[in-house]
């Protein structure tokens, strides 16, 4: 196992890697799966010294559902989104949202922040030194504290049970 690790230092990451190059190219041809493969095996090979942790994840299908809700939630934010700015621009209320975290992985604190600033309308703007709070900028929040508990509950619930 050891001599496995030494190789595949972070197996799943591999896996990730090659499937995201296929999928960035809409093609499954034999140099792109080559290619693929070759950037999956050396990308988390040459970086292992800069993971700091070996990443576990506890609930893979809970991982593959937040994947789907994030897709979805992107989807519709991108609807949602264009609505605001191709309206009228005086009805946006845009605001800045402190939300307290309950997860403390580092990697799912991160994959947080990422997920906020993927969907469109929000960004994740700062992290408080203690890792404790994250502040994120929406476009548009009507009632901050019922969105501060959506991204609590679509979001960090699900990495919590992930990484914790």
């Amino acid at each position: 196992m050891n001599q496995l690790r030494k190789w595949f230092p972070h197996p799943m990451l591999s896996l990730i890697l090659t499937l995201v190059w296929l999928l960035l190219n809409n093609s499954f041809e034999p140099g792109h799966i080559v290619l693929g493969l070759l950037l999956g095996f050396f990308i988390p090979l040459f970086t292992r010294s800069f993971w700091p942790e070996h990443i576990r994840i506890r609930h893979p299908l809970t991982l593959l559902k937040f994947i789907a809700v994030v897709l979805m939630d992107i989807v519709i934010a991108n609807v949602i989104v264009a609505k605001l700015i191709l309206g009228r621009n005086d009805s946006l209320q845009p605001g800045f949202m402190r939300i307290d975290l309950d997860i403390s992985s580092p990697v799912g604190i991160s994959l947080l922040a990422n997920t906020i600033s993927l969907t469109p309308g929000t960004v994740s703007c700062d992290l408080s030194e203690d890792r404790r709070s994250l502040l994120v900028h929406a476009l548009h929040v009507e009632d901050i504290e019922a969105e501060v508990a959506r991204i609590k509950q679509r979001y960090e619930q699900p990495l919590k049970e992930v990484f914790s």
